[in-house]
């Protein structure tokens, strides 16, 4: 008994060096950015060489949470303050017609096949670090604020036994839910506060043992006759073999009524954030780029989304630059690949999106998109960890980023929260879901003095 006690904490003792030794080896090997987020931000951003090495970059966070009542910081003229607190990780949200805010409290499901071996190993560990590893409640939460005071003050739970929920939208009175494997229909009723009918599936979407991008979003056409789904990639960069694609790095366009489908567009490694532009009734997807060729590379981006486009992913990226990595090369088809309206910065993983229309805050931000920028693991020094705004001129963007909320990590590499979802409030407000602060933010204009 003696002896097995001392083989198990020797095992423990040596794992534990193992780890430290890994990370120290792991923070020696890929270098710093030499190409600012700046440079690599707007319509014309520098996109450098490749730099891969034999360890990737690897520079992840520390989850810590916010302390008291901290808060992010708001960018010029604004202000912020909670909406709720005390949520299990919240990454989407969707406002209803009536004002109430629905919250998808969710996570990962289980992947077997996803993130194996030594690799894999220690991109969970990371991960854990990072705030991204806990359990799933796989639910939604519906927001009331009843008086107006920009503090939500009921909270039920609306919708309970998911599978992974991420993306919301409401067409008539039905509630349409992208599971990680499938969209649901429930019945809606105005002002109700939770749903107990069970949903009716609508369409399948890829999911299985691996199931690298697990969120799947949901965003209906401006008439309410189709829905449009994101379906992210099943790896980083095909390294599970092109076969596990199938249906993967695409926007699908469905019939909501019959669940009809076909790829909308392709070639985009993991569109997460989907909203219209109203002017144009274009769509637009906030996308987030390929890892591991170095600080520098690749910018994720903000793009119209053509129907029949193919935007690069895994053959090339940024338009026409091959990913040397893919065996075998389709040079015909990135021939054809759609250079992306508008760059985000490396690294950024810009996830959330929505057009503004946010009348609560200054002149500046009313007329352009809100991207919610979840943070890097992959690049030195980091970048996202923020809120930014882009402003659009008759369409399109038409100039340089504004900075909304900062102040989600300090310079020790603590991460106080994380920026994933953004919606426009019924009062024209902007609601920020962070997954690691476990708060919905509210940002509106500062008060005169």
């Amino acid at each position: 008994m003696i002896l097995a006690r001392i083989t198990v904490t020797m095992q423990q003792s040596f794992l534990r060096l193992f780890l430290v030794v890994a990370v120290l080896v792991a923070a020696a090997c890929g270098s710093p950015a030499r190409v600012p987020v700046s440079a690599e931000t707007g319509v014309h951003p520098v996109i450098p060489p490749p730099k891969e090495s034999l360890i990737p970059v690897i520079n992840v966070v520390k989850a810590k949470g916010w302390t008291d009542d901290a808060t992010p910081v708001a960018g010029d003229g604004m202000t912020v303050r909670a909406f709720a607190r005390g949520l299990n990780h919240p990454r989407s949200l969707y406002v209803l017609p009536n004002g109430d805010v629905l919250v998808a409290e969710t996570n990962a499901p289980k992947r077997p096949d996803d993130n194996k071996g030594i690799k894999g190993f220690f991109f969970k560990f990371f991960q854990s670090k990072a705030g991204g590893a806990v359990p799933s409640a796989n639910r939604i939460v519906l927001l009331r604020d009843s008086d107006g005071d920009g503090i939500a003050d009921t909270r039920s739970v609306f919708l309970s036994g998911l599978h992974s929920p991420f993306g919301m939208a409401l067409v008539g009175d039905g509630l349409y839910v992208a599971n990680t494997d499938a969209i649901v229909r429930f019945p809606y009723t105005t002002g109700a506060t939770n749903i107990v009918a069970p949903g009716v599936k609508v369409v399948d979407l890829p999911a299985g043992r691996i199931n690298h991008h697990w969120t799947k979003t949901v965003i209906a056409s401006p008439d309410g006759s189709k829905l449009y789904a994101s379906v992210g990639s099943n790896s980083n960069a095909a390294e599970n073999g092109i076969l596990h694609e199938e249906g993967r790095a695409s926007i699908w366009e469905v019939d909501r009524v019959t669940g009809q489908h076909r790829v909308f567009a392709k070639g985009m490694r993991n569109a997460v954030g989907l909203a219209w532009e109203p002017e144009s009734r274009t769509l637009w997807a906030a996308v987030n780029e390929r890892d591991e060729l170095g600080s520098d590379l690749v910018p994720d981006y903000m793009t119209s989304v053509r129907d029949g486009g193919f935007y690069g992913w895994p053959y090339s990226y940024y338009g026409r630059h091959v990913d040397h990595r893919i065996e075998p090369q389709r040079l015909g088809l990135v021939e054809r690949a759609i250079v992306p309206d508008y760059a985000l910065g490396s690294h950024t993983s810009s996830l959330g999106l929505t057009w503004s229309g946010a009348r609560a805050l200054p002149p500046q931000f009313h007329e352009g998109m809100f991207v919610g920028q979840h943070g890097s693991w992959n690049r030195k020094p980091f970048s996202g960890y923020r809120v930014i705004f882009v402003p659009f001129s008759h369409g399109r963007p038409s100039g340089q980023p504004i900075d909304v909320l900062t102040g989600f990590i300090r310079g020790n590499g603590d991460a106080m929260g994380r920026p994933v979802g953004v919606a426009v409030d019924r009062g024209g407000a902007l609601l920020v879901a962070d997954d690691v602060g476990n708060t919905i933010w509210r940002v509106t204009r500062a008060p005169q003095r």
